[in-house]
């Protein structure tokens, strides 16, 4: 789910970097936006999932504090930095529509960058669950034995 949730958020961040300086919110934002929305709501949910799975029982809270906090501070840190590649690419030009366009157009694109990238290194990292301690892989429900 992460994986594929990061996949689509891709390709969200990609329509939307498709908008037109006479475009409509209609045809060129709200569809891409939702798409955006399916592929966060995909790869956020079960993300957090899978890390307060992944610490002890005992560290749940401490895990989903990590975590949370993590996305706070990893939100922020992103905005800055596609807030200053918009910049660079023509987004500081409020007089002029094409060049702000094109700067907000070229932030999507990185922002779906790192979604893909993301995605990438989700689909090398991320594996089925493991067994807690002193549990064998027999004594899981049949939906974590196959990765479900």
């Amino acid at each position: 789910m992460v994986v594929t949730g990061l996949t689509i958020l891709a390709a969200g961040m990609g329509y939307l970097s498709l908008i037109r300086p006479d475009g409509s919110f209609w045809v060129d934002v709200l569809p891409a936006s939702l798409v955006a929305a399916l592929g966060m709501s995909l790869a956020f949910i079960p993300s957090l999932g899978t890390a307060i799975s992944s610490a002890p029982r005992q560290d749940g809270g401490l895990a989903s504090g990590i975590v949370n906090t993590s996305y706070q501070v990893g939100s922020a840190l992103g905005l800055a930095a596609m807030t200053a590649l918009a910049a660079a690419y023509g987004a500081d030009q409020l007089g002029d529509p094409v060049a702000l366009t094109d700067g907000f157009s070229t932030a999507f694109v990185g922002a779906g960058a790192i979604a893909l990238a993301a995605a990438i290194i989700a689909a090398v990292t991320l594996h089925g669950p493991r067994p807690v301690a002193g549990e064998d892989a027999a004594s899981l429900p049949a939906a974590e034995r196959a990765g479900g």
